[in-house]
This record gives C-alpha cells, sequence and structure tokens, in this order.
C-alpha cells in the first residue's frame, strides 16, 4: 500500500490546488461583477479531497467567509478528511 502514497500525494496536490483557483477565480468574478462559480461547485470541491485549498482559498482570498455553509462545512470536510486518509494509512499497512 505504501507505494501508492506518491500518487494519491499528487492526486490530492492537483485537486486541492483546483479548488483553491476555483476560490480564487470567484472572488475576482465577484470584485468585477461577472459570472460567478456556483455555490455548489464550490463546496463540492471542497467535498471531493479539496477542503485544505478550500479553505486556504477562504482565508487568502478573503471569500465566502462569512457564509455559514463555508465557515462550518468547509473546515468539518477537511477533519473528515484528514480522518479518512489516516484511516487508510493505518488498515493499508
Amino acid at each position: 500500500m505504501t507505494g501508492y502514497w506518491p500518487v494519491t500525494a499528487a492526486v490530492l496536490a492537483v485537486i486541492n490546488l483546483a479548488a483553491f483557483a476555483l476560490y480564487g477565480v470567484d472572488k475576482a468574478r465577484a470584485r468585477r461583477g461577472a459570472w460567478r462559480i456556483r455555490e455548489s461547485t464550490l463546496l463540492g470541491a471542497a467535498a471531493c479531497f479539496g477542503a485544505l485549498g478550500a479553505l486556504l482559498g477562504m482565508q487568502l482570498f478573503r471569500h465566502k467567509t462569512k457564509h455559514r455553509a463555508f465557515a462550518l462545512g468547509v473546515p468539518a470536510l477537511l477533519i473528515v478528511q484528514v480522518a479518512i486518509l489516516a484511516a487508510v494509512s493505518f488498515w493499508g499497512r
């Protein structure tokens, strides 16, 4: 199982970079008054193991930090995702 971790880490990095970018793009569009990314898409990116990137994007871009679904949901998703990865790591030995 340990042979899969480099690939897993690379996939997680790509997902989190994409989530981070989505929050940045949406904030830029919000400032311009342009077409926005759906909230379901932003939360979906966080739910697909992109919670760390989403949380960092929220904080860096100061975006969606006052929306309850984001302020509570994204950190909760991150906790769940870390727990899942820890469990897979533990039981995958």
